[in-house]
């Protein structure tokens, strides 16, 4: 629906900062989020030879033309200053055999020892490129939301590497899972 029909309808679109009905406690939040199955991805970006990444779910498709994407990353993070900085980020969908690479990048390793797990190599932007990923992409950003904890950064793709058969890593109920 176009902007115009959607004004036509006599839809109303609900004010942005409008405060929730009720809060909603974070631990039940937390708990329903945990039904929701997901390729896990891997964001990352680098600046000055300064490499950072974080493990992500919140990775959206946004448009096929332009052909970009929506990652949602802690706005506290150091990934999102950095991504702020050099407005460029990349991004790895794991394959299903990746779940430690995903475990390192969740902070269950000190960041300076991140990029030692999987084998990474730089886009041409210089951006972190993890090889054996399900599908790799690189962007540059053209547009950001702050939003409560998070920065939403959308970015346009640069570039794009895929494995040929490779099959997701997929976060649901807390966990790792693979299809089939």
């Amino acid at each position: 629906m176009t902007v115009d029909a959607f004004a036509a309808s006599g839809a109303r679109p609900m004010p942005l900062g409008k405060p929730a009905r009720t809060p909603i406690d974070k631990q039940d939040f937390r708990d329903a989020m945990a039904s929701l199955a997901a390729t896990v991805c891997i964001v990352g970006a680098a600046s000055e030879g300064e490499r950072s990444g974080r493990t992500a779910t919140a990775v959206f498709s946004l448009s096929g033309a332009p052909p970009s994407i929506l990652v949602s990353i802690d706005a506290g993070a150091h990934l999102a200053g950095l991504i702020a900085e050099k407005g460029a980020f990349s991004l790895a969908m794991l394959a299903a055999t990746q779940w430690t690479v995903a475990d390192a990048f969740a902070g269950r390793i000190a960041p300076a020892y991140r990029f030692k797990c999987g084998t990474w190599t730089a886009w041409p932007s210089g951006n972190p490129k993890l090889a054996g990923a399900m599908t790799a992409l690189d962007c540059d950003v053209i547009g950001r939301i702050n939003t409560g904890t998070h920065v939403l950064f959308a970015g346009s793709i640069a570039e794009i590497a895929r494995e040929e058969g490779a099959s997701p890593l997929i976060w649901h109920g807390r966990g790792y899972r693979g299809l089939g």
